[in-house]
């Protein structure tokens, strides 16, 4: 097998790969893994991950297996398996016949244990969780030896059959490493392998009532998968040795495992127990709400699986760790979403215009065009009558400085259609609220200028009242009013950087009549209002909910701007 040709720049695990290759270090062959822990739902940040192995993988020839880590069952469910291979496959990508389960080891891996345990690098351990830990020392103390630290082989192997058996209660003893309490690397002061922990699996049932501990199981489901090089974030770093020592200790297949940095994204937690802490706490509506960072949030809210694969590949792979602002995300989305999809007019907070001198009966068809970035998606019909709706922020009684849209006396452009001018405000005689505005048109300015060459300095978009379709459109902002979150002092901690402001519900709003048959899903740009999408989850014929996806305003230049100043 030889690296394939690619545009892609390399980072430094590419380059290791295609070394490998050259080299022949593992027969030609490049085994990659994504092994998530049936916990939780996926979120950008695993994205990351997944377009590295995955496409690693695709890039030189290979095979990525989808693994998964399921050896706490108190914490698993079946919703998060499922969840978890949609996501991969909504990205793009297709583990095919390489799906796997750290259950589908735990025989081998029971036989691995009692294999160290004669080598005498094993023991049965009957301190406390929180005796462990103080024995464990500090990173400035080394650790004590645990009393049962001595016991013989023949004693562990019995103490060890009898806790799968089932003799002992949850927590009583677990199974250690005997490696050495002195070691610099707190993960290798006689790690825990194996707890007892009675809990249904969702796969093996009440079969074990002893489970193996994560990084006892990760490298060992490697070695038996036949990975080549086992790609692991940053955090992972300082557990390398222990990987190293189990593989080694046992004499089996040893992969080599690779460290990368994390994503981290403003405005975003990604850590998934402060995920749950928002969801089991009424932060949000559930783990696919669109303000979560979750891939089946930001599916929900519109953004296409080609942007995010966009923007995993920009942000790149590195050692160190690094915060990319969420502005080249959505700077990233906006290019997807400007490309691919249609221009719609629709109205979310609307003022009545009645045009006096235009037909009551009359009911024009306005040629609007689809996508100016791309011409193959053509031209639709919209209608334009008497009664119109346009936004409420687009007239001003009062106008400020620089308010160049309606006002008394004042004409604009309607998009697609005609000059109006405002003649008159009709007001709600208790509130004092303008609730109509009264117009006339110009009948020479369809679709273009005036012919006496006059200008107006705005173009609004409007809908037709009496065609509009009425919708809910929820408008969403950053979950997090604060850049970093997990910066948080206050007592609250993160949780006190919510932004009281990230959904706003409006139910009024009215849309052009081409959207009365959106499907759940179909994205569009609403003119001058930015990027939304039919909501899957809550929208139906006759009721439809759109998502802002995102604003038109793209900040990112700004952040550069900034960055290079400081930088």
């Amino acid at each position: 097998m030889t690296a394939p040709a690619t545009t892609r720049a390399a980072d430094f695990i590419r380059t290791i790969v295609a070394e490998d290759l050259r080299t022949n270090k593992w027969g030609g062959r490049v085994v990659t893994r994504f092994p998530p822990e049936p916990n939780g739902y996926l979120h950008i940040g695993h994205a990351k991950s997944i377009c590295l192995n995955f496409g690693i993988a695709e890039e030189f020839g290979g095979a990525c297996h989808l693994r998964f880590d399921d050896t706490n069952p108190s914490k698993e469910d079946t919703e998060y398996i499922e969840s978890i291979q949609e996501d991969v496959r909504w990205l793009g990508f297709d583990w095919g016949e390489n799906l796997f389960y750290a259950s589908d080891y735990f025989d081998r891996l029971y036989a691995y244990a009692v294999q160290l345990i004669k080598k005498g690098k094993a023991y049965v351990c009957d301190l406390s969780q929180e005796e462990i830990r103080e024995y464990r020392g500090t990173l400035t103390e080394p650790g004590r030896e645990s009393p049962y630290r001595g016991r013989s082989v023949e004693e562990n192997l019995d103490l060890f059959e009898r806790m799968r058996a089932g003799e002992f209660p949850d927590g009583s003893r677990v199974l250690r490493a005997k490696i050495d309490m002195a070691s610099g690397n707190l993960n290798m002061r006689d790690p825990v392998l194996y707890r007892i922990l009675r809990a249904k699996h969702h796969r093996t049932g009440d079969k074990w009532c002893i489970y193996p501990m994560y990084d006892y199981t990760h490298c060992l489901s490697d070695s038996i998968e036949g990975v080549t090089h086992s790609i692991c974030t940053m955090e992972f770093e300082d557990h390398r040795p222990l990987y190293d020592w189990v593989l080694d200790e046992l004499g089996v297949y040893h992969p080599q495992q690779i460290e990368f940095a994390r994503l981290n994204l403003t405005h975003t937690v990604l850590s998934k127990r402060r995920l749950l802490e928002l969801v089991e706490g009424g932060h949000v509506t559930g783990w696919d709400d669109p303000r979560m960072p979750t891939l089946s949030g930001l599916r929900r809210r519109g953004y296409p699986p080609e942007a995010i694969r966009r923007f995993c590949e920009r942000i790149g792979v590195a050692k160190r760790d690094s915060m990319v602002d969420i502005a080249l995300l959505e700077h990233i989305l906006r290019e997807d979403l400007n490309r691919r999809v249609p221009r719609v007019m629709g109205v979310l907070r609307p003022l009545r215009v009645v045009i006096e001198n235009y037909p009551e009966d009359r009911i024009e068809e306005m040629e609007c065009v689809n996508n100016p970035e791309d011409p193959a998606m053509g031209v639709r019909k919209v209608p334009f009558s008497r009664e119109i709706y346009i936004e409420r922020e687009d007239f001003r009684e009062e106008p400020p400085r620089k308010f160049y849209r309606l006002a008394p006396g004042r004409e604009v452009r309607l998009r697609y259609a005609y000059f109006i001018k405002c003649v008159d405000v009709v007001k709600d005689d208790k509130t004092g609220e303008v609730i109509e505005l009264r117009c006339t048109y110009d009948p020479e300015t369809r679709g273009g200028d005036a012919p006496d060459g006059r200008k107006v300095k705005a173009t609004l978009h409007w809908v037709s009242a009496p065609r509009a379709v009425e919708a809910e459109v929820r408008l969403y902002d950053h979950l997090f009013a604060q850049p970093n979150p997990n910066e948080a002092t206050d007592e609250k901690g993160f949780k006190a950087c919510l932004n009281p402001n990230s959904l706003a519900v409006l139910t009024s709003c009215r849309l052009e009549p081409s959207l009365r048959e959106a499907r759940p899903g179909s994205r569009f740009q609403f003119e001058r209002q930015g990027y939304f999408c039919v909501d899957s989850r809550d929208s139906r014929p006759g009721a439809l909910v759109f998502n802002r996806t995102v604003t038109l305003r793209d900040t990112w230049a700004r952040v550069q701007k900034a960055q290079k100043k400081q930088g």
